[in-house]
Protein backbone atom coordinates (compact mmCIF):
# COMPACT_ATOMS: atom_id res chain seq x y z
CA UNK A 1 0.00 0.00 0.00
CA UNK A 2 1.14 3.52 -1.16
CA UNK A 3 0.90 6.56 1.50
CA UNK A 4 0.71 9.81 0.94
CA UNK A 5 0.99 12.28 3.75
CA UNK A 6 1.18 16.18 3.77
CA UNK A 7 4.48 16.84 5.75
CA UNK A 8 4.92 20.81 5.50
CA UNK A 9 4.14 21.58 8.82
CA UNK A 10 7.29 19.58 10.00
CA UNK A 11 9.86 22.65 8.15
CA UNK A 12 9.23 24.89 11.16
CA UNK A 13 9.35 24.70 14.64
CA UNK A 14 7.76 21.20 16.01
CA UNK A 15 4.15 22.37 17.78
CA UNK A 16 0.69 20.71 17.24
CA UNK A 17 0.14 18.79 14.56
CA UNK A 18 3.56 18.89 13.16
CA UNK A 19 4.80 16.70 16.83
CA UNK A 20 1.72 14.41 16.48
CA UNK A 21 2.82 13.99 12.60
CA UNK A 22 6.46 13.34 13.75
CA UNK A 23 5.70 11.03 16.21
CA UNK A 24 3.78 8.96 13.88
CA UNK A 25 6.67 9.06 11.60
CA UNK A 26 8.94 7.57 13.89
CA UNK A 27 6.88 4.65 14.34
CA UNK A 28 6.33 3.92 10.98
CA UNK A 29 9.42 4.14 9.54
CA UNK A 30 10.20 0.20 9.60
CA UNK A 31 6.93 -0.43 8.74
CA UNK A 32 6.94 -3.84 6.60
CA UNK A 33 4.59 -4.03 3.37
CA UNK A 34 4.02 0.29 3.21
CA UNK A 35 5.06 2.90 1.18
CA UNK A 36 5.09 6.72 2.45
CA UNK A 37 5.62 9.11 0.55
CA UNK A 38 6.36 12.50 2.44
CA UNK A 39 5.60 15.57 0.59
CA UNK A 40 7.26 18.67 1.25
CA UNK A 41 7.08 22.61 0.21
CA UNK A 42 10.34 23.81 0.38
CA UNK A 43 12.79 21.87 2.33
CA UNK A 44 12.76 18.41 3.78
CA UNK A 45 14.19 18.48 7.61
CA UNK A 46 17.03 16.68 9.38
CA UNK A 47 14.97 14.59 11.19
CA UNK A 48 12.72 12.67 9.26
CA UNK A 49 13.59 9.51 9.84
CA UNK A 50 16.46 7.75 8.01
CA UNK A 51 13.52 5.24 6.38
CA UNK A 52 11.64 7.68 5.31
CA UNK A 53 14.13 10.29 3.33
CA UNK A 54 14.23 8.35 -0.12
CA UNK A 55 10.95 8.85 -0.62
CA UNK A 56 10.54 12.08 0.36
CA UNK A 57 9.48 14.81 -2.13
CA UNK A 58 10.29 18.49 -2.20
CA UNK A 59 7.87 20.55 -4.22
CA UNK A 60 9.31 24.02 -4.01
CA UNK A 61 6.19 26.08 -3.51
CA UNK A 62 5.97 29.46 -2.67
CA UNK A 63 3.01 29.84 -0.48
CA UNK A 64 0.81 27.09 1.82
CA UNK A 65 -2.46 27.50 0.18
CA UNK A 66 -0.38 26.67 -3.44
CA UNK A 67 1.56 23.92 -1.90
CA UNK A 68 -1.66 22.04 -0.44
CA UNK A 69 -4.31 22.83 -3.37
CA UNK A 70 -2.51 22.72 -6.25
CA UNK A 71 1.59 21.00 -5.97
CA UNK A 72 0.25 18.37 -3.44
CA UNK A 73 -2.77 17.37 -5.14
CA UNK A 74 -0.89 16.98 -8.78
CA UNK A 75 1.87 15.16 -6.97
CA UNK A 76 0.01 12.73 -5.35
CA UNK A 77 -1.87 12.18 -8.42
CA UNK A 78 0.64 11.32 -10.47
CA UNK A 79 2.00 9.14 -7.32
CA UNK A 80 -1.00 7.48 -7.70
CA UNK A 81 -0.91 7.29 -3.55
CA UNK A 82 -3.66 4.66 -2.57
CA UNK A 83 -4.64 7.21 0.48
CA UNK A 84 -3.27 10.70 1.24
CA UNK A 85 -3.27 11.53 4.80
CA UNK A 86 -3.50 15.04 5.78
CA UNK A 87 -2.94 15.67 9.11
CA UNK A 88 -3.57 19.57 9.75
CA UNK A 89 -7.58 20.07 9.16
CA UNK A 90 -7.47 20.71 5.18
CA UNK A 91 -6.81 18.63 2.30
CA UNK A 92 -6.32 19.68 -1.37
CA UNK A 93 -9.53 20.61 -2.22
CA UNK A 94 -9.50 19.69 -6.15
CA UNK A 95 -7.63 16.14 -5.26
CA UNK A 96 -9.95 12.87 -7.08
CA UNK A 97 -8.07 10.24 -4.97
CA UNK A 98 -8.97 9.34 -0.89
CA UNK A 99 -8.24 11.39 1.75
CA UNK A 100 -7.41 10.77 5.19
CA UNK A 101 -8.07 14.30 6.87
CA UNK A 102 -7.06 14.54 10.69
CA UNK A 103 -8.90 17.48 12.98
CA UNK A 104 -7.18 17.68 16.25
CA UNK A 105 -10.29 20.07 17.71
CA UNK A 106 -12.40 22.52 15.37
CA UNK A 107 -12.33 25.31 17.84
CA UNK A 108 -12.38 27.59 14.46
CA UNK A 109 -16.02 26.71 14.23
CA UNK A 110 -17.49 25.52 17.19
CA UNK A 111 -15.81 28.86 19.24
CA UNK A 112 -14.88 31.20 16.70
CA UNK A 113 -14.52 34.04 19.50
CA UNK A 114 -11.78 31.72 20.83
CA UNK A 115 -9.94 31.15 18.72
CA UNK A 116 -6.20 32.66 17.22
CA UNK A 117 -7.39 33.75 13.87
CA UNK A 118 -3.68 34.49 11.95
CA UNK A 119 -5.38 37.05 9.18
CA UNK A 120 -8.55 37.64 7.98
CA UNK A 121 -7.80 35.13 5.14
CA UNK A 122 -7.73 32.57 7.53
CA UNK A 123 -10.85 33.47 8.94
CA UNK A 124 -12.58 33.23 5.61
CA UNK A 125 -11.30 29.90 4.13
CA UNK A 126 -10.53 27.79 7.35
CA UNK A 127 -13.77 27.14 8.12
CA UNK A 128 -14.69 26.10 4.37
CA UNK A 129 -11.81 24.41 3.44
CA UNK A 130 -11.79 21.86 6.28
CA UNK A 131 -15.45 21.30 6.21
CA UNK A 132 -15.43 20.64 2.41
CA UNK A 133 -12.10 18.62 3.58
CA UNK A 134 -14.09 16.52 6.06
CA UNK A 135 -16.89 15.98 3.20
CA UNK A 136 -14.35 14.62 1.09
CA UNK A 137 -12.20 12.30 3.74
CA UNK A 138 -12.65 8.67 3.33
CA UNK A 139 -11.73 8.93 7.17
CA UNK A 140 -11.69 11.45 9.84
CA UNK A 141 -9.13 10.86 12.69
CA UNK A 142 -9.46 12.86 15.97
CA UNK A 143 -7.99 12.82 19.33
CA UNK A 144 -10.81 12.54 21.85
CA UNK A 145 -14.38 11.77 22.29
CA UNK A 146 -15.12 15.33 23.00
CA UNK A 147 -14.01 16.24 19.89
CA UNK A 148 -15.97 13.97 17.79
CA UNK A 149 -19.00 15.00 19.29
CA UNK A 150 -18.07 18.53 18.17
CA UNK A 151 -17.20 17.12 14.53
CA UNK A 152 -21.00 15.21 14.37
CA UNK A 153 -22.81 18.27 15.78
CA UNK A 154 -21.07 21.08 13.16
CA UNK A 155 -20.07 18.99 10.03
CA UNK A 156 -22.93 16.40 10.17
CA UNK A 157 -20.37 13.98 8.06
CA UNK A 158 -21.31 10.04 8.65
CA UNK A 159 -20.12 9.18 12.43
CA UNK A 160 -18.64 5.54 10.95
CA UNK A 161 -15.68 7.74 8.83
CA UNK A 162 -15.03 9.27 12.22
CA UNK A 163 -12.51 7.54 14.48
CA UNK A 164 -10.78 8.49 17.50
CA UNK A 165 -7.35 7.35 18.13
CA UNK A 166 -5.54 9.74 21.20
CA UNK A 167 -2.78 11.21 21.50
CA UNK A 168 0.26 10.12 24.41
CA UNK A 169 2.82 11.91 25.89
CA UNK A 170 6.03 11.68 23.95
CA UNK A 171 8.42 9.24 24.82
CA UNK A 172 11.30 11.32 26.08
CA UNK A 173 9.26 12.47 28.84
CA UNK A 174 9.76 10.83 31.86
CA UNK A 175 11.12 11.94 35.40
CA UNK A 176 14.47 12.42 34.88
CA UNK A 177 17.54 12.45 38.12
CA UNK A 178 19.34 15.81 38.24
CA UNK A 179 22.48 16.23 39.04
CA UNK A 180 22.99 19.59 41.12
CA UNK A 181 25.11 21.30 38.42
CA UNK A 182 22.58 20.06 35.52
CA UNK A 183 19.52 21.68 37.65
CA UNK A 184 21.98 24.90 38.66
CA UNK A 185 22.75 25.23 34.82
CA UNK A 186 19.01 24.98 33.84
CA UNK A 187 17.59 27.41 36.27
CA UNK A 188 20.47 29.96 35.72
CA UNK A 189 19.65 29.54 31.86
CA UNK A 190 15.84 30.69 32.55
CA UNK A 191 16.62 32.71 35.60
CA UNK A 192 14.86 30.46 38.13
CA UNK A 193 16.33 31.60 41.58
CA UNK A 194 14.73 28.70 43.37
CA UNK A 195 11.35 27.02 42.99
CA UNK A 196 9.21 27.20 40.43
CA UNK A 197 5.67 26.29 39.04
CA UNK A 198 5.48 26.02 35.17
CA UNK A 199 3.17 27.02 32.30
CA UNK A 200 4.26 25.76 28.46
CA UNK A 201 1.84 26.81 25.62
CA UNK A 202 0.81 29.14 23.24
CA UNK A 203 -0.80 31.90 25.83
CA UNK A 204 -4.52 32.39 24.40
CA UNK A 205 -7.38 34.06 26.06
CA UNK A 206 -8.68 30.63 26.48
CA UNK A 207 -6.34 29.19 28.47
CA UNK A 208 -6.65 32.30 31.64
CA UNK A 209 -2.60 32.53 31.66
CA UNK A 210 -3.83 36.52 32.79
CA UNK A 211 -6.08 34.78 35.49
CA UNK A 212 -2.80 32.43 36.77
CA UNK A 213 -1.02 35.03 37.19
CA UNK A 214 -2.90 37.37 39.14
CA UNK A 215 -3.92 34.42 41.61
CA UNK A 216 -0.13 33.74 41.35
CA UNK A 217 0.86 37.04 42.60
CA UNK A 218 -2.19 36.98 45.22
CA UNK A 219 -0.44 34.39 47.11
CA UNK A 220 3.25 35.38 46.15
CA UNK A 221 4.28 36.54 49.56
CA UNK A 222 3.08 33.33 51.14
CA UNK A 223 5.53 31.71 48.52
CA UNK A 224 8.50 33.70 48.84
CA UNK A 225 10.97 30.96 47.15
CA UNK A 226 8.55 30.73 44.40
CA UNK A 227 8.41 31.99 41.24
CA UNK A 228 5.87 31.50 37.92
CA UNK A 229 7.65 30.21 34.31
CA UNK A 230 5.60 30.48 31.51
CA UNK A 231 6.55 29.87 28.02
CA UNK A 232 4.98 30.60 25.14
CA UNK A 233 4.01 33.25 22.55
CA UNK A 234 1.66 35.46 23.93
CA UNK A 235 -1.30 36.29 21.13
CA UNK A 236 -3.29 38.14 23.87
CA UNK A 237 -1.48 41.37 23.84
CA UNK A 238 -1.93 41.69 27.60
CA UNK A 239 0.89 42.48 29.86
CA UNK A 240 2.99 39.28 31.46
CA UNK A 241 6.68 39.91 32.62
CA UNK A 242 6.56 41.28 35.95
CA UNK A 243 7.37 40.02 39.68
CA UNK A 244 8.53 36.87 40.18
CA UNK A 245 7.12 36.00 36.68
CA UNK A 246 9.41 35.03 34.20
CA UNK A 247 8.19 34.86 30.25
CA UNK A 248 10.01 32.63 27.41
CA UNK A 249 8.28 32.89 23.68
CA UNK A 250 10.14 29.34 23.43
CA UNK A 251 12.89 27.46 25.09
CA UNK A 252 15.16 24.44 24.06
CA UNK A 253 13.35 21.58 23.12
CA UNK A 254 16.40 19.47 25.46
CA UNK A 255 15.28 21.94 28.31
CA UNK A 256 11.29 21.20 27.72
CA UNK A 257 12.02 17.72 29.76
CA UNK A 258 14.30 19.25 32.53
CA UNK A 259 11.57 21.95 33.45
CA UNK A 260 8.69 19.59 33.51
CA UNK A 261 11.00 17.78 35.86
CA UNK A 262 12.08 20.31 37.92
CA UNK A 263 8.58 22.68 38.04
CA UNK A 264 7.11 21.74 41.53
CA UNK A 265 3.72 22.42 39.90
CA UNK A 266 2.24 22.44 36.42
CA UNK A 267 -1.10 24.16 35.98
CA UNK A 268 -2.82 24.39 32.69
CA UNK A 269 -6.38 26.11 32.70
CA UNK A 270 -8.01 26.05 29.50
CA UNK A 271 -11.94 25.60 28.28
CA UNK A 272 -11.12 24.18 24.95
CA UNK A 273 -8.99 21.58 24.03
CA UNK A 274 -9.09 18.46 21.57
CA UNK A 275 -6.60 16.61 24.08
CA UNK A 276 -4.52 18.73 26.11
CA UNK A 277 -1.08 17.50 25.68
CA UNK A 278 1.33 20.05 28.18
CA UNK A 279 -0.83 18.42 31.26
CA UNK A 280 -0.16 14.67 30.41
CA UNK A 281 3.46 15.43 29.27
CA UNK A 282 3.91 17.27 32.88
CA UNK A 283 2.29 13.81 34.31
CA UNK A 284 4.76 11.55 32.72
CA UNK A 285 7.68 13.23 34.56
CA UNK A 286 6.49 12.85 37.29
CA UNK A 287 5.09 16.55 38.35
CA UNK A 288 1.38 17.39 39.91
CA UNK A 289 -1.04 19.27 37.72
CA UNK A 290 -3.91 22.23 37.93
CA UNK A 291 -6.50 21.76 35.37
CA UNK A 292 -9.92 21.89 34.26
CA UNK A 293 -12.59 19.60 33.81
CA UNK A 294 -13.64 21.56 30.49
CA UNK A 295 -14.08 20.02 27.03
CA UNK A 296 -11.49 17.01 26.39
CA UNK A 297 -9.05 17.83 29.14
CA UNK A 298 -10.73 14.68 31.80
CA UNK A 299 -10.13 12.32 28.83
CA UNK A 300 -6.40 12.92 28.70
CA UNK A 301 -6.00 13.83 32.47
CA UNK A 302 -8.67 11.50 34.28
CA UNK A 303 -8.80 11.97 37.89
CA UNK A 304 -4.82 12.39 38.28
CA UNK A 305 -5.20 16.36 39.05
CA UNK A 306 -6.18 18.83 40.84
CA UNK A 307 -9.32 20.56 39.07
CA UNK A 308 -10.22 24.41 38.86
CA UNK A 309 -14.02 24.63 38.15
CA UNK A 310 -14.03 28.05 37.26
CA UNK A 311 -10.68 29.36 35.07
CA UNK A 312 -12.00 33.17 35.77
CA UNK A 313 -12.05 32.53 39.33
CA UNK A 314 -8.37 34.27 41.11
CA UNK A 315 -9.33 33.22 44.15
CA UNK A 316 -10.18 29.22 43.51
CA UNK A 317 -7.33 29.46 41.55
CA UNK A 318 -4.97 30.93 44.56
CA UNK A 319 -6.11 28.57 46.71
CA UNK A 320 -5.57 25.26 44.26
CA UNK A 321 -2.00 26.50 43.41
CA UNK A 322 -1.14 26.75 47.16
CA UNK A 323 -2.19 23.88 47.89
CA UNK A 324 -0.49 22.03 45.30
CA UNK A 325 2.81 23.64 46.88
CA UNK A 326 2.11 23.03 50.69
CA UNK A 327 -0.09 19.56 51.35
CA UNK A 328 2.82 17.36 50.57
CA UNK A 329 -0.02 14.25 50.63
CA UNK A 330 -2.04 15.87 47.72
CA UNK A 331 1.40 15.95 45.92
CA UNK A 332 2.32 11.96 46.54
CA UNK A 333 -1.23 11.15 45.14
CA UNK A 334 -1.40 13.16 42.44
CA UNK A 335 2.33 11.75 40.93
CA UNK A 336 1.38 8.57 41.76
CA UNK A 337 -2.14 8.77 39.88
CA UNK A 338 -0.24 10.90 36.97
CA UNK A 339 2.35 8.17 36.19
CA UNK A 340 -0.42 5.54 36.05
CA UNK A 341 -2.55 7.78 33.97
CA UNK A 342 0.23 8.38 31.40
CA UNK A 343 0.53 4.49 31.36
CA UNK A 344 -2.74 4.64 29.42
CA UNK A 345 -1.55 6.53 26.12
CA UNK A 346 1.16 5.76 23.57
CA UNK A 347 2.50 6.74 20.27
CA UNK A 348 3.14 3.02 19.92
CA UNK A 349 -0.07 2.14 20.07
CA UNK A 350 -1.79 5.41 17.77
CA UNK A 351 0.84 4.84 15.49
CA UNK A 352 -0.82 1.44 15.08
CA UNK A 353 -4.21 2.43 15.06
CA UNK A 354 -4.08 5.09 12.82
CA UNK A 355 -2.30 2.87 10.26
CA UNK A 356 -5.26 0.52 10.32
CA UNK A 357 -7.64 2.95 9.89
CA UNK A 358 -5.73 3.63 7.24
CA UNK A 359 -5.31 0.49 5.53
CA UNK A 360 -9.54 -0.25 6.13
CA UNK A 361 -9.72 3.34 4.84
CA UNK A 362 -8.66 2.14 1.20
Amino acid sequence: MKIGIDCHNLETRHTGAARYLMNLLKHWANEKGMEFVLYFKNRIPDDIPIGLRPTSRRLETSSNALFVHYSLCRAATKDKVDILFCPAYVAPIFYKGKIALVLHDIIYEARPDLYNWPSIFDRILLKKVSKISAEKAKAIFTCSQFSKKEILKYYKVDPKKVFVVPLAADEGFKYYPFTFKTLSNLKKKYGIKDRFIFYVGDILQRRFVAETIKAFVKIADKLPNYQFLIVGKNYTGQQINQNKIIHKDYVDEEDLLLLYNAADLFIWLSSYEGFGLPPLEAMACGTPVITTKMSSLPEAVGDSALFVKNPKDIEEISQAIYKGLTDKNLQEELIKKGLEQTKKFSWQKTAEETLKILTYAK
